[in-house]
């Protein structure tokens, strides 16, 4: 397909952004200023970039009536500028000038509301240089000039015994630190750490509010100092394979030199697919051994198919050709010379017909038909939800909600109520469930004409089985669901939120009998919408779903033009804290960061000017397409290329 240039962004966009470009010339960040006269470091960009984020969120909140979840934004803001101003460089302090304008209105502002707000006091211009300044500020913990901080030697040893148990035998929250390319790519929800910038990394915030560790390990001033100078100095690998697995503590780390192993991806001529038929024999089989094991027998570990191919301390255990020949099979069948037959522990071995199976696919080539990043258990998973009915997606969602609701509210019975496309459940009042039950059913009829169903399709179709959504009568009980059920700490203005997973699909959301309808409805529109975005394809991306949902929301509640206005504003800031989409797409921002350009991107793409564009995308999508051939479907550019042209066209 040739590709076309567009330019994402309509003349009512080019008016905004243009209005927040003229703001920063005169805050004296673009054109004739200071600022331009030295080159800001990596570190100090950084921190400029951290205090944008902060006062998008607080615009964002400020926007949304939110006024005390703004205030506590602006205070961290405040704190950021302290901390930025105390470093001494004038160049670093004529950077943030635009943004110490921002805070001081929005202090006036948030005051107006009735929010209490430290007084704020314009700080001086720094007289120093950066470099001295910058030069005498490195954080605790910094070795001695010249000495780098190894990943290898000194940050995997730290991550192994504090974060082994919960981030490298297992998943928690989504979150693997299991070979430094995991570290890297972060959650779902983002980027943990980001290389040079010690204050936007999470997994430092984490750590020095006591939320991480758990189970009573502790990170101790010296290895937090390490962690924080690895950070400061790029976050560098020295080792020859990033996806090499690390060991949890008391488990001998495998040397760090192995080569990655060659991936082949399947032809779609194979007999045997790995997804649909040696997948589901792997996890039922090899669970607790090699998979979600937390110390795994003879070096094997198979949470994922590199995992797999990489094999364990005897080497290989598959030779791609080879069935026969491949010490898996021989395991299996237990012909091997040396050890016992698998699977162990007196469990019953695999079936001839099995073993076969298994053979037969390392005869085809060994190939992989799904994403290599995706853990094994994922891959069967997927696997069988593109086979399932909607009615037995339906009894899934059902058997996971009540074990998670059991979970997080053990104590507490289960009330719920189902609508054509929900089952909602929780322990408040069944007047409570009645009324988010019908306001989800609402919403969705505005997610349907963003992410437009197939004509003859039926209620229960729509997410493919009934989404759950899970009701939480106070802020503490949404915390504590996510911490229990996700294995996460969901930020201090969130109300709401969703999951999808190709599986399980729901929404959580503080919902109780003392709320007014209007209170409800405004929290749940953005996660509902994005929602039935994530569940039109096996692998939207996140930042497209939840773009999507909080631009509409964000659309759907502004009336006036004075909100709408707010809400152009809130885009361009968020452009403007973009260098290119790789770095987007790369997860390479901060989660704020992140969400708020999604919101910017998803704004271009639901304009009038697009959106036959956008519809055609989500057809393509619901015929099966994938994302990235979706959207060059539907928007004649791959979504790298759009979000190059937007981001040129706003500067």
């Amino acid at each position: 397909m040739k590709m076309k240039r567009i330019i994402p962004i309509t003349t009512r966009c080019v008016l905004l952004l243009a209005t927040f470009m003229v703001g920063l010339v005169a805050g004296g960040v673009i054109g004739g200023g200071t600022a331009q006269a030295v080159e800001l470091d990596r570190r100090q960009k950084a921190i400029v970039s951290t205090i944008g984020a902060t006062i998008n969120r607080a615009g964002k909140a400020y926007f949304e009536g939110k006024y005390d979840s703004s205030g506590n934004e602006i205070r961290k803001a405040l704190e950021q500028v302290e901390r930025a101003v105390d470093l001494g460089s004038p160049e670093l302090y004529d950077a943030i000038v635009v943004h110490i304008d921002k805070i001081s209105r929005a202090h006036a502002m948030l005051e107006l509301e009735g929010i209490s707000l430290p007084p704020f006091r314009r700080p001086p211009r720094p007289t120093g240089t950066a470099s001295t300044a910058m030069a005498s500020s490195d954080p605790p913990g910094t070795p001695a000039s010249g000495t780098l901080v190894s990943f290898t030697k000194d940050v995997a040893p730290i991550l192994s015994s504090k974060c082994g148990r919960c981030h490298i035998s297992e998943r928690r929250g989504g979150f693997s630190t299991s070979s430094y390319t995991a570290l890297m790519q972060g959650p779902p929800e983002g980027v943990v750490v980001f290389a040079g910038d010690v204050i936007g990394s999470r997994l430092i915030e984490t750590i020095e509010t006591g939320d991480m560790p758990r189970g009573g390990a502790k990170v101790s001033a010296a290895e937090l100092g390490t962690l924080k100078t690895w950070i400061t100095q790029g976050a560098k690998f020295d080792g020859n394979d990033p996806n090499q697995m690390l060991a949890a503590a008391n488990t001998p780390a495998p040397a760090m030199e192995t080569k990655p192993p060659v991936i082949t991806q399947a032809t779609g001529n194979e007999t045997v697919s790995f997804s649909f038929d040696i997948a589901p024999l792997l996890v039922e089989h090899c669970g607790g051994c090699h998979i979600d094991a937390m110390q795994v027998r003879g070096g094997l570990r198979m949470d994922t198919f590199v995992q797999l191919m990489r094999g364990g301390d005897s080497g290989a255990v598959i030779t791609p050709g080879r069935g026969e020949a491949s010490l898996l099979v021989k395991k299996l069948r237990g012909t091997a010379t040396d050890g016992e037959r698998m699977p162990a522990g007196g469990r019953p071995p695999l079936s001839d017909d099995s073993i076969a199976l298994i053979s037969k696919w390392i005869d085809e080539g060994a190939t992989l038909d799904a994403n290599q990043s995706q853990p094994i258990k994922v891959i069967s998973k997927l696997a069988w939800a593109s086979r399932a009915s909607s009615a037995e997606m339906s009894a899934r969602r059902a058997e996971l909600a009540d074990r998670n609701y059991q979970l997080a509210n053990s104590s507490t019975a289960l009330t719920e109520y189902q609508t054509d496309h929900f089952r909602v459940v929780g322990s408040g009042s069944q007047q409570t469930l009645e009324v988010v039950g019908r306001t989800a059913e609402k919403h969705l009829k505005v997610a349907k004409s963003v992410a437009r169903p197939a004509s003859s399709t039926a209620a229960e179709d729509y997410f493919h089985g009934r989404a759950t959504i899970f009701v939480l009568p106070r802020r503490y009980d949404y915390s504590e669901f996510a911490k229990m059920v996700e294995q996460r700490s969901v930020p201090s203005d969130w109300s709401a939120h969703w999951q999808y997973d190709g599986i399980d699909a729901y929404a959580a959301t503080v919902a109780s009998e003392t709320e007014d309808e209007e209170a409800i409805e405004s929290r749940l529109l953005a996660p509902i919408v994005s929602l039935a975005v994530a569940s039109r394809g096996s692998d939207v991306p996140r930042w497209f779903a939840e773009g999507i949902g909080s631009a509409t929301a964000m659309q759907q509640n502004a009336k006036s033009r004075s909100e709408k206005e707010k809400l152009r504003v809130l885009a361009g800031e968020a452009v403007s804290t973009v260098k290119n989409a790789k770095a987007f797409l790369d997860n390479k921002l901060t989660p704020e960061q992140a969400d708020s350009f999604g919101t910017a991107l998803a704004m271009s793409m639901l304009d009038r000017s697009r959106r036959k564009m956008l519809d055609a995308t989500f057809r393509l999508l619901d015929d099966g397409k994938s994302f990235n051939d979706a959207f060059v479907g539907g928007f004649g550019v791959t979504p790298t290329l759009y979000i190059d042209q937007l981001l040129q066209f706003a500067r």
